[in-house]
């Protein structure tokens, strides 16, 4: 297997007959393990790209590969199960137990019943919700931030090689978000060769939690790297005014101390 988790080449995307061109030439790779961030403002290009990946939008042109196969000839149901997916809305069905959430792509793979709740028990103790406690409560009974939680186990509950995260955390309060940031990078630390790609419009959250950072503009990529390595060396002037963003903020509450 290639250790290309992911791979775009020369995407095309355009909405309302080819009236909004939303990406144009997109092309990059993702090797197997990485955390990678997409950055961008909104209509940049990066929820679509995201999208493409378990074929809830499909290109226009070009091809898009998981570990050198393209997408295209996976059944889209068998794509879309062995990929996690997770939201800004979570999602969870309010008429099912913690467990049964969690539970809900094993038991559309036929796992056995046992190795289904071994699997829900080690998914609620990584997410710091003991099965003991939480595993028959509903998603009502929970906080947001514990609701999302369980959205990310119920992605990683049939063991997916790769996640998908649109903009996650953006319904939640800037405690409880600092809070998710945490948990989910240690949460990819720890789950060997899992590759992760997490859309934000928040330029500290990219930058905190990616291994790598994808900055996207106008549905093309102004820079793809560390986010070491961007920060010493910007690219274009789209880059180097987000990263004036974040100084001019810091500047902001130096000057209230």
């Amino acid at each position: 297997m290639s250790n290309i988790a992911i791979s775009f080449k020369n995407i095309h995307k355009s909405f309302n007959q080819g009236a909004t061109k939303v990406i144009e030439h997109l092309s990059f790779d993702v090797p197997e393990g990485e955390f990678i961030t997409i950055l961008g403002t909104s209509g940049s290009g990066k929820t679509t790209a995201l999208k493409m990946i378990n074929r809830l939008i499909e290109p226009d042109a070009g091809e898009i590969k998981i570990y050198d196969q393209p997408i295209t000839t996976f059944d889209i149901n068998q794509l879309r199960r062995q990929i996690g997916y997770v939201v800004q809305q979570i999602g969870l069905f309010p008429h099912y137990t913690i467990e049964k959430n969690i539970a809900t792509v094993p038991e559309l793979l036929g796992w056995e019943k046992e190795k289904i709740t071994l699997r829900v028990k080690e998914l609620m103790a990584n997410i710091q919700l003991p099965y003991e406690e939480y595993a028959k409560r509903f998603p009502r009974q929970l906080s947001g931030g514990q609701q999302q939680r369980v959205g990310v186990a119920r992605a990683l509950a049939a063991n997916p090689d790769i996640m998908l995260l649109d903009e996650p955390f953006g319904a939640v309060d800037a405690i409880t978000r600092k809070d998710l940031q945490k948990q989910i990078k240690h949460l990819h630390q720890n789950l060997a060769k899992k590759t992760f790609l997490f859309v934000t419009h928040d330029i500290n959250e990219a930058f905190l939690l990616g291994t790598k950072v994808m900055i996207m503009n106008e549905g093309k990529i102004d820079q793809f790297d560390t986010p070491e390595k961007i920060i010493k060396n910007p690219k274009t002037p789209f880059v180097q005014q987000l990263l004036a963003t974040v100084y001019a903020e810091e500047e902001m509450w130096r000057n209230y101390k």
